[in-house]
C-alpha cells in the first residue's frame, strides 16, 4: 500500500508537467503563427475624415512593406497633405510638414533612404495611391499621392500600390481644399493644414 501511495504523486506530477509543456508549446506555436499581411488595409485618419486603402500585394510588395513599416512606426502621424491639385491628386507623407516653420521645404523630406521602383500594370485611376518621387525613378521614400481622377500619363512611371475602398467623400473633400501658390509658384499649397493624424495597418475584416 505504501508503494502505491508513494508512486501516485509522481504520476500526477508527470501529468501536470506534461500539461504545462503542452500549454507552453501551444503558446509558442501561437506566437510564431505569421500574420496574414495579404489581408491588411491602411486606415488613413485625417482632419477631414478617414480613408481606407486596400493594398495590391501582387503589384508592389517592397513598396507596400515600406509603407506599412513607416505607418507602424508612426512616421506619418502629424504630417499633412501639403500639395493638392484639384482634378489631379493630393500628396502627403513628408515628415517636414509636421513643422509649419519649414513650409518652404515641404515636398523635399523623406525617411532617409530610397525605395526601388516597382512599376506595374495597375493604372492611375481615381482613388489609386502611388509613390511620389523625383526625376530618378528609384527615388521614392515616404511621400505618396492619391489620384483625384484618372491620370494615365503616369502609368508605368510611378509605383501604384493600392486604392481607396472607403472614404471617397473624404478624398473629394480634401481635393476641394482651397489652395494658393507655394514657394515654387505652383497653385497647390492648401490654405489650411490638412493633417494626417495617423495611418494604422489593420486586418481588412476589422473595417466595417
Amino acid at each position: 500500500m505504501s508503494f502505491v501511495s508513494m508512486k501516485l504523486p509522481i504520476v500526477l506530477a508527470a501529468a501536470l508537467l506534461g500539461s504545462a509543456a503542452a500549454f507552453a508549446a501551444d503558446q509558442k506555436k501561437e506566437e510564431k503563427t505569421p500574420v496574414d499581411s495579404s489581408n491588411e488595409v491602411a486606415v488613413i485618419k485625417t482632419s477631414e475624415g478617414d480613408m481606407v486603402v486596400q493594398f495590391w500585394n501582387d503589384a508592389a510588395p517592397n513598396t507596400i512593406e515600406n509603407f506599412k513599416k513607416l505607418a507602424r512606426q508612426g512616421f506619418y502621424d502629424g504630417t499633412t497633405f501639403h500639395r493638392i491639385i484639384k482634378g489631379f491628386m493630393i500628396q502627403g507623407g513628408d515628415p517636414l510638414t509636421k513643422d509649419p516653420a519649414r513650409e518652404n521645404l515641404y515636398g523635399t523630406g523623406g525617411p532617409g533612404y530610397k525605395v526601388k521602383a516597382e512599376f506595374n500594370d495597375h493604372p492611375h485611376d481615381r482613388g489609386v495611391i502611388s509613390m511620389a518621387r523625383s526625376a530618378d525613378p528609384d527615388s521614392a521614400g515616404s511621400q505618396f499621392f492619391i489620384c483625384l481622377a484618372p491620370v494615365h500619363r503616369l502609368d508605368h512611371q510611378y509605383t501604384t500600390f493600392g486604392k481607396v475602398i472607403k472614404g471617397d467623400d473624404v478624398l473629394e473633400k480634401i481635393g476641394n481644399t482651397p489652395v494658393e501658390r507655394n514657394a515654387q509658384g505652383e497653385m497647390s499649397k492648401p490654405t489650411r493644414r490638412v493633417v494626417i493624424e495617423s495611418v494604422k495597418i489593420v486586418p481588412a475584416n476589422s473595417v466595417n
